[in-house]
């Protein structure tokens, strides 16, 4: 046990190299929200709108670099962590004030902005929180303390920056508004919502897991009601984040569980599947099928309940429906099957036509050879048998020079002289319209 002590304890030890009392100064001096920060907020905001309006992953990725609301979110965490309530406030006044500054400009800027979203898909992004949010937004968190704590800086804050993207939920909030969509806009701030939470209280636990310096109170009564206040804060944030947790873990399971089933049925007999939709609206959440036809036998929706049971999907959250051709999402879904289809048919038309065509020039060049032999035997009646075959003459010591030949192997009962191979030789040349024959006579 001390030899495992000697060798772990100075790789997981953190006490050289953290200064906590500096730590806590340069959180406090990032909450306010006064000076540069307000020029810089304002920068970033800007920034990130023209981001998403463009769908540019780079230039939403400088925004979330350079924006400073990382700085009153810490402090939240700081001031639970060290039973400050003078500095919780402070915090939450000043974070309130960056989210309503960065929302009314972003809704000014979508306002105002000429250019339309044709494919919003970082916009869509930012209003569907997932799991993977809610732990990014802790462990980055963690990571965020942590180097903050370090006596020399690296760039840890800058990625945990850009991973717990807190600025583009906020413009999104801006572009539903500005658009009066309110799915967008309470989804980005419900994202925005988790990651702030979870950004605290992973701050919170890492401040007290560091020994960071409680506030100091000389009046005893004022301290245990601050101590009573900073708990009820706490549970008041914990709970809700435990409750959005795993609510977003069913959600994901049951999105995972969806897609498998779809990915199983995709081919009911004669009903093709070609689309579904998972809706969280109702409680338990459905998955909605789109169906080439409605028409289901009994034994094909015993089928597919059975195979919604296998992925703990039950009857009531399964949802059919048959296409309707032209309208909305699910008529260009089928359109581009038709087209797709379409397409692979035209090119396998195309590639049989070839072939046809290959094929005929093969049949007018092909030669009719038992006719070729009686038209020799009728000029050389002494021939017997004749044997024709096509061949490639390989020219000695350059592998590339090749020429094709037609070789004519005679048998008769007189061998033919060298003038006749020569006169039957220049007379198929003529009849099949080549230039290499070659005849040889047994």
């Amino acid at each position: 046990m001390s030899l495992l002590n000697k060798y772990l304890r100075p790789r997981i030890g953190l006490a050289d190299e953290l200064d906590v009392y500096n730590a806590a100064k340069n959180i406090k001096k990032n909450i306010t929200f006064t000076g540069t920060n307000l020029y810089i907020l304002a920068f970033a905001i800007i920034i990130a709108s023209v981001g998403l309006n463009v769908n540019s992953i780079p230039v939403i990725i400088g925004a979330m670099l350079i924006s400073p609301l990382m700085g009153p979110i810490m402090g939240i965490g700081l001031s639970l962590g060290t039973n400050h309530l003078r500095l919780l406030r402070y915090s939450l006044r000043n974070l309130g004030v960056m989210v309503l500054i960065s929302i009314a400009a972003s809704t000014l800027y979508f306002l105002l902005s000429p250019l339309k979203l044709e494919n919003p898909t970082e916009l869509l992004a930012r209003t569907n929180p997932t799991i993977y949010d809610v732990l990014i937004a802790f462990f980055g968190g963690f990571a965020g303390i942590v180097e903050t704590s370090r006596k020399e800086k690296g760039t840890v804050l800058s990625g945990v920056a850009i991973a717990t993207a807190l600025m583009p939920p906020l413009c999104t909030i801006g572009y539903g508004l500005s658009q009066l969509n309110m799915h967008y806009a309470l989804g980005a701030l419900y994202l925005f919502f988790i990651n702030s939470v979870f950004i605290s209280l992973a701050t919170f636990i890492g401040v007290k897991f560091l020994g960071f310096e409680n506030a100091v109170y000389t009046n005893m009564a004022q301290r245990k009601k601050i101590s009573r206040t900073v708990t009820i804060v706490i549970i008041i944030i914990i709970i809700p984040s435990v409750f959005s947790a795993i609510n977003i873990v069913r959600q994901n399971n049951f999105e995972r569980h969806a897609a498998s089933f779809v990915r199983n049925i995709n081919n009911v007999q004669n009903n093709l599947v070609y689309d579904y939709r998972v809706s969280h609206e109702t409680n338990p959440s459905t998955v909605e099928l789109f169906l080439t036809n409605d028409n289901l036998s009994d034994n094909e929706m015993y089928t597919l309940y059975a195979l919604a049971e296998e992925q703990s999907i039950q009857r009531s959250q399964i949802v059919m429906k048959a296409s309707h051709l032209g309208s909305g999402r699910s008529g260009r879904m089928v359109t581009e099957l038709y087209q797709h289809a379409e397409t692979i048919f035209h090119a396998k038309d195309s590639i049989i036509d070839t072939l046809r065509q290959q094929l005929q020039q093969y049949k007018n060049t092909e030669t009719n050879y038992p006719q070729l032999a009686d038209e020799i035997r009728s000029q050389y009646p002494t021939i017997r048998d004749i044997t024709i075959a096509k061949g490639m003459n390989m020219m000695e010591g350059d592998t590339n020079a090749q020429t094709s030949e037609i070789i004519v192997l005679v048998q008769d009962n007189s061998r033919l002289t060298p003038e006749q191979k020569s006169q039957l030789a220049q007379w198929l040349k003529i009849r099949l319209q080549v230039q290499g024959v070659k005849v040889i006579s047994e």
